[in-house]
């Protein structure tokens, strides 16, 4: 059945890969980067430790973390209809699946990292008062608030992700089929390689940013590659 997507409108699609890079470069910046950054205590064992990274953060840097990377996570997932117009040219059954994963993506996803910056709030309010108790409170608050968040937006990031590797990986789209290597899940690398770094801002600041650099990467190579589909069409 032809739909208004049959024929693919390539300078829309590549407008919104565009945006799309600018919106992950904001998230992971400045929503992702400003959070993480710092050093964890390695004196410190457990969760600890891992909240020690975020001692010397800001109530401000916090609120900008949380601000920017809402807008920046709004208009990255936005733009990933992008990817659902060039899904939806040659399979309307892949499309509507993807569809769904990135309307749940859009309605949790800034949500989910809100909160998560709310947690780190959480903690280092708690830790002024009472050191003592700061990682107990805030693992408390992440059980109540922030694990159901997260839960469902992960449910729906990999139905996206699966979906869109699917799709690309058996032809469904104007692609050769390689490109299904460009989905978000490229940013787990990303936490791999800053583990290995070590015990440095930097690797804590762009660890924290995995996802939005999964954005990137996909935005980037697909708009990258856009050229030769046009051309070969």
């Amino acid at each position: 059945m032809k739909t208004e997507y049959n024929k693919p409108d390539w300078d829309r699609i590549k407008h919104l890969f565009k945006l799309g890079i600018f919106a992950s470069l904001l998230a992971l910046i400045g929503g992702d980067m400003v959070l993480g950054w710092g050093t964890a205590d390695m004196s410190l064992t457990g969760m600890a430790q891992y909240f020690s990274r975020y001692n010397g953060v800001s109530d401000t840097r916090i609120f900008w973390a949380a601000t920017l990377g809402m807008i920046g996570i709004s208009i990255e997932t936005m733009c990933f209809f992008g990817v659902y117009r060039v899904i939806a040219a040659c399979s309307e059954r892949y499309a509507h699946a993807f569809r769904a994963g990135l309307i749940g993506m859009l309605l949790f996803g800034p949500f989910c990292h809100v909160v998560c910056c709310a947690t780190i709030y959480q903690h280092n309010a708690i830790a002024r008062i009472n050191p003592d108790m700061a990682v107990e409170e805030a693992l408390q608050f992440a059980k109540m608030f922030l694990m159901p968040v997260t839960v469902i937006f992960f449910v729906f990031f990999m139905v996206m992700n699966i979906v869109q590797i699917m799709a690309f990986a058996k032809g469904k789209t104007p692609y050769p089929k390689w490109c299904w290597v460009f989905t978000m899940l490229t940013g787990v690398f990303d936490i791999l390689i800053m583990k290995l770094a070590g015990n440095h801002t930097w690797a804590y600041a762009l660890s924290t940013g995995w996802l939005s650099i999964g954005s990137l990467i996909t935005f980037t190579g697909l708009l990258l590659n856009a050229a030769k589909v046009v051309e070969r069409e």
